[in-house]
């Protein structure tokens, strides 16, 4: 949550009375004195002091485990969305994910109204990793190896970031291959034009993780977590 918004409504203070509280250094963080007016706190992993009132947040942050067939999107006619999957006291205001998956991947996706943390999670300069596991039409080679990590450059041209892929399981009887892969950008369909420009087709897709955060191993599409203070510590170098 925004700091300054933190306080306005805890506080209830105006823009002439929030200045002054910077400005005389009751705004601390952590022992250490704010400046940044818009700096993203949540009490749960930092000290939130102004003067000698702690204030707290209440942001809400859930790990999905997006079934295949259910979109990212606030409403949709036809189709299940991922906020349906939560229960309905879970539906916090304003809550969003952060990134999209595809209607037919399944896999990672955080949940949050948390805005700024999203927004520096995706931010491409922040280069966060993201875990992928998939199904390949065909078999996988140490050919496709070595361009994923040159830089797969799209049939329309496009560049993309070098890649690490891994070859997991070979079943040269169906011509299907089992890999994982990690990337550090999320452009639209990535990792499937990433494939289609071998000339591979991905048959079904997994996001394992995103940054320090991964899926727990018993999960199962459809469960979701609310993120433990461990977990959100994790993330604390996101918050700027």
């Amino acid at each position: 949550m925004r700091l300054d918004k933190l306080i306005e409504e805890a506080l209830h203070t105006s823009r002439k009375e929030m200045k002054r509280l910077f400005l005389s250094g009751q705004v601390t963080i952590d022992g250490t004195k704010e400046r940044q007016q818009n700096r993203n706190v949540d009490s749960q992993i930092h000290k939130i002091m102004v003067g000698n009132q702690q204030l707290f947040t209440d942001e809400a942050y859930y790990l999905l485990d997006k079934p295949a067939g259910v979109v990212t999107a606030n409403s949709d006619l036809n189709h299940q969305t991922v906020f349906d999957c939560l229960k309905k006291a879970d539906r916090y205001p304003d809550l969003y994910a952060v990134g999209r998956l595809d209607r037919d991947t399944s896999g990672f996706l955080l949940l949050t109204n948390n805005g700024p943390l999203g927004y520096d999670l995706l931010h491409p300069e922040k280069k966060v990793t993201k875990v992928y596991e998939a199904c390949i039409n065909e078999i996988v080679t140490e050919t496709d190896i070595t361009k994923f990590r040159d830089g797969i450059i799209f049939l329309d041209g496009t560049q993309c970031k070098p890649a690490n892929l891994e070859i997991l399981q070979i079943d040269t009887k169906n011509q299907r291959s089992y890999i994982r892969l990690t990337i550090w950008e999320g452009k639209f369909h990535q990792v499937k034009k990433m494939f289609l420009a071998c000339g591979k087709k991905v048959l079904t897709l997994r996001r394992l993780a995103m940054g320090p955060l991964y899926l727990p191993e018993n999960s199962q599409p459809g469960d979701y977590f609310p993120l433990t203070k461990a977990q959100l510590t994790l993330l604390k170098p996101y918050f700027r």
